[in-house]
């Protein structure tokens, strides 16, 4: 197994933190996977996916050790210009994108770029497509002052409580999850996510989406279906916004789906070392 390491630096006075492991086997022909966490959490949802596959797992602007700066409105768009900057940093120049929930904004880069992007995983995603609501902490959190006293309310026991709804049968989110999400839950993080979810309303959310269908490289759409935030209408409506992409429903799993199917991570390991389809010939 590749050994995941820790790294930290700057990008245009912004302090970052991401890690990295090579990929099996010393083999790094292939673009690396960008896995790209949602909310609350960071690059602490990854390292088991790095060690089977490698990769690069960045903590976003205003998430776990990176920065988190009361200048940025964390919108959509400053995230996708994040994720060009970040690979211009570290001099890659194509990836394949693992992303969950909001690492959604992951498909704004790739849109923008779709020459730098390889393949597309998509698990759990806030949807980037017409006819989706917020879920009901969401709507909380986009009312201004109830919001703010949303966040200040939210302890160690409170998030323990509040995540059970995320796992079939209401299952605790483990202790080692709730230790790596409410260490880095300070008030930069909490600023961060009421600000992306009032800068995000439905209308927002489907213009985000816009292009989906102009992405032609192979595509994973790996859905728990058991997920209370996002119905399980938007697995299908991704898989053929991405061009009838390959779609794993997994009835038994939540938000998380590889905490409650670890065979998930086979999954998308399978994936994305999967050989590229063969392109069809041109027209003559």
């Amino acid at each position: 197994m590749p050994e995941v390491s820790d790294h930290a630096g700057e990008l245009d006075g912004l302090p970052i933190f991401w890690r990295s492991a090579p990929a099996p086997g010393g083999a790094d022909a292939s673009p690396p996977p960008l896995y790209l966490h949602g909310v609350p959490t960071n690059s602490d949802e990854w390292p088991v996916f790095l060690a089977r596959t490698g990769g690069l797992a960045p903590d976003l602007p205003g998430f776990g050790r990176s920065g988190k700066p009361g200048n940025l409105q964390y919108t959509i768009a400053e995230y996708a210009q994040f994720l060009e900057q970040f690979l211009d940093l570290l001099e890659i120049e194509r990836v394949s994108l693992v992303m969950h929930d909001w690492g959604v904004v992951g498909l704004a880069f790739a849109q923008a770029h779709p020459e730098r992007v390889a393949r597309l995983v998509v698990i759990n995603a806030v949807p980037f497509l017409p006819g989706y609501r917020w879920h009901r902490t969401a709507r909380l959190w986009r009312t201004p002052l109830l919001g703010e006293l949303s966040m200040g309310a939210t302890t160690r026991s409170v998030m323990r409580f509040s995540t059970r709804e995320a796992r079939p049968g209401r299952a605790p989110m483990p202790d080692a999850w709730l230790d790596t999400v409410f260490d880095h839950f300070d008030q930069g993080t909490q600023r961060a996510i009421l600000r992306l979810y009032r800068s995000s309303p439905p209308d927002v959310l489907a213009a985000a989406g816009a292009r989906l269908g102009e992405l032609s490289m192979p595509s994973l759409v790996l859905w728990g279906m058991a997920d209370p935030y996002i119905p399980a209408r938007f697995a299908r409506a991704y898989a053929d916004a991405l061009g009838d992409a390959e779609l794993i429903e997994l009835p038994d799993a939540g938000h998380w789906p590889w905490l409650d199917r670890p065979d998930a991570i086979d999954r998308v390991a399978g994936f994305l070392t999967a050989a590229d389809p063969p392109r069809a010939d041109p027209p003559r």
